[in-house]
């Protein structure tokens, strides 16, 4: 089974952009989407039957968002951590038999770090909600969790300490996540292999050097480690300031 996540910075924008051609081509049994930057009724996408679309829709519009294009038939589907408590529409979960798949857009501290204490609440609301669904089965998490989580995962590291994305603050959190029984699947199978970005500025020339980030993500529980085949980064996917992330999993 091969899953992929991908960070659109507009789905329309994408979409004209060669979104389509990423979906038909990946052949991914889901595809999980962050930022979708739209409302009900503002985009046709036709797969046919192929793929089953959720959305969970931000209340502003032109604002984050999040969708999951599915061929496997999800058992329910949950719109946020808790009832009525995500107006931003960053997190949309699909219970299957025997896993719960969560991709999520976290929110961005900003630059000013004006928003780094809502984030720090956010992060330890969200740790809860994984741990409340591992206890029932395995999790997998993808998405845009925006920070460079080592010093191998952003290029200019010692400039960026500190800075939105880099803070010891979401470090840490992170290092918290994982610490309680998430695994990173790139380092898994990659952990010393540099360059490997998934974000880059739009300052010229920036992407075509390379100088990136990597701050999306596929998460396992610990127990699901013996079903992950690979993780992939597709860094030639273009499109969106973000590029599209991979995770391969074996069947039961």
């Amino acid at each position: 089974m091969k899953l992929a996540s991908w960070n659109v910075n507009g789905l329309r924008a994408c979409v004209n952009k060669g979104f389509n051609d990423y979906v038909r081509d990946s052949d991914a049994d889901i595809v999980c989407v962050q930022e979708t930057k739209l409302q009900e009724g503002q985009i046709c996408l036709d797969y046919g039957e192929e793929y089953s679309l959720y959305w969970n829709y931000a209340e502003k519009k032109g604002y984050s968002g999040t969708a999951v294009f599915t061929k496997l038939k999800p058992l329910s589907v949950r719109y946020g951590m808790e009832e009525d408590s995500e107006p931003e529409g960053r997190i949309l979960t699909l219970e299957f038999d025997d896993f719960y798949l969560v991709t999520v857009y976290t929110p961005n501290a900003k630059r000013d770090l004006s928003r780094l204490d809502y984030r720090m609440e956010w992060e330890d609301r969200f740790r809860a909600y994984l741990l409340e669904l591992d206890a029932k089965k395995p999790v997998v998490v993808c998405g845009d969790l925006n920070v460079a989580h080592q010093e191998i995962d952003i290029k200019n590291w010692r400039s960026n300490r500190g800075n939105s994305g880099f803070t010891d603050e979401e470090r840490s959190k992170m290092t918290q996540l994982l610490g309680s029984g998430f695994i990173d699947t790139y380092r898994y199978f990659y952990p010393d292999r540099e360059g490997a970005y998934t974000w880059w500025s739009n300052m010229p020339n920036i992407r075509a050097r390379n100088v990136g980030w990597r701050i999306d993500y596929f998460l396992v529980s610990e127990r699901f480690a013996p079903r992950l085949v690979d993780a992939g980064i597709d860094a030639d996917v273009l499109g969106s300031d973000h590029c599209p992330v991979t995770l391969t999993i074996a069947d039961r």
